[in-house]
């Protein structure tokens, strides 16, 4: 993969990045901009039935006195999101992720359900779910029709900060390239309405079926990527910014870079991997352009390629280098981009939530862990508890 960079060669990638790590001494920078931002859409769950439970409501009721503003409503309300405050680090935000979850699963608990993350529901059916009324999302309906009636998928969305809009579009366009290999590690989707897709990652399937999802054009300039903006608002096509969802994006309100493409994951360990792998690759980035040194960009089309494969196979799957043009085994390429964010996640001080990425690699994604309950046990609801076990796995109830 690293054969893309103008100024790197690795020809022999390391078997494991996360034990070179360790030979180097920690040096967390003090005041660095890279902040960590994390929304993880959960699942409400019925303990008996396994089913999605349409309970929004009388969860915020109950949570907005605890939560606050951490706490929202989605499109369905068998769905909740939660999401952290400004963290300036990942051990800060596992904290927050971990505290979330704990006050989201006591609250469902006092109502006689449970909490569970995952990019689908293994066989909830969306027809059977209510709405959430709200102007927002009656006009997203009101637009959308059936299709946003059937998205009922569950999502990721980590937020690094970039205060500096300009280097965050040129940071945007390159990080787009890395957007297969994080799917990779994340696919947590294998199930939709009590059937096996197939795929490791379903999730984008449906939800690309909304516009101005999947993954960006690239932008010469922050004035081309705000001129699309004022296009699509002075056409009526988006009334703001917030109505473009792709893999990822820079956030119209926030100095953060968002990405959106990973499937919701069961482990907190495995969120805050992703989340410190995400914050890692900004911040090499960010040097490279600040050293005059850019990372090769390629098309869209090609970067689908890999998207997809990464969808269809996970971890297990080759992926295309680009610039050796040929396919290779996503792992070892997994391994080169560690090799590659290595003197960053140093800096960073995620040695940890490295290792765990050697984890997933070593004993494989929510999705193979789904799988394997299935092939098991033949039994939709077990998957369902697996899902729930290890969502609630660390946490404080």
């Amino acid at each position: 993969m690293l054969s893309t960079l103008d100024v790197m060669d690795v020809t022999s990638p390391p078997q494991n990045a996360s034990a070179e790590l360790k030979k180097r001494p920690a040096k967390v920078p003090r005041d660095h901009v890279f902040t960590l931002g994390i929304e993880e859409e959960l699942q409400i769950i019925d303990p008996d039935t396994r089913e999605l439970r349409s309970h929004i409501q009388q969860i915020l009721a109950d949570g907005k006195v605890i939560l606050k503003e951490q706490v929202k409503p989605e499109l369905h309300q068998s769905i909740v999101e939660l999401g952290t405050e400004i963290c300036s680090d990942a051990r800060v935000a596992r904290q927050q992720v971990v505290s979330l979850r704990s006050e989201l699963a006591k609250l469902a608990a006092r109502n006689g359900l449970q909490i569970a993350s995952a990019g689908t529901h293994p066989f909830s059916h969306w027809i059977d779910q209510l709405l959430t009324r709200n102007e927002r999302y009656d006009e997203i309906v009101k637009d959308m029709q059936q299709i946003a009636r059937c998205i009922l998928v569950f999502g990721l969305h980590v937020h690094v900060g970039i205060p500096d809009r300009e280097e965050a579009i040129d940071i945007m366009n390159q990080a787009r390239y890395f957007l297969p290999h994080l799917y990779a590690l994340s696919v947590n989707s294998p199930f939709w309405l009590g059937q096996n897709t197939g795929l490791k990652a379903y999730r984008q399937m449906i939800f690309e079926r909304l516009p101005r999802t999947g993954i960006p054009d690239a932008f010469e300039s922050l004035s081309e990527y705000e001129d699309y903006l004022n296009l699509l608002v002075s056409t009526n096509c988006i009334d703001n910014a917030k109505k473009i969802w792709w893999d990822v994006r820079l956030h119209p309100f926030f100095d953060t870079i968002e990405f959106r493409i990973c499937d919701a994951q069961s482990r907190v360990d495995d969120t805050i991997a992703l989340a410190a792998l995400m914050q890692a690759i900004v911040f090499k980035l960010q040097k490279l352009r600040r050293d005059n040194v850019t990372f090769r960009s390629y098309p869209k089309r090609l970067i689908d390629e890999n998207r997809w494969r990464a969808s269809r196979y996970g971890l297990d799957g080759k992926l295309i280098d680009f610039g050796r043009k040929c396919e290779a085994n996503e792992r070892d390429l997994l391994h080169e981009m560690l090799e590659f964010v290595c003197e960053e996640i140093e800096e960073l001080g995620n040695e940890a939530e490295i290792e765990h990425i050697e984890r997933i690699m070593r004993e494989g994604t929510g999705a193979d862990r789904q799988l394997m309950v299935w092939e098991r046990t033949q039994d939709m609801k077990a998957v369902v508890d697996q899902i729930v076990a290890e969502t609630n796995e660390g946490l404080n109830v």
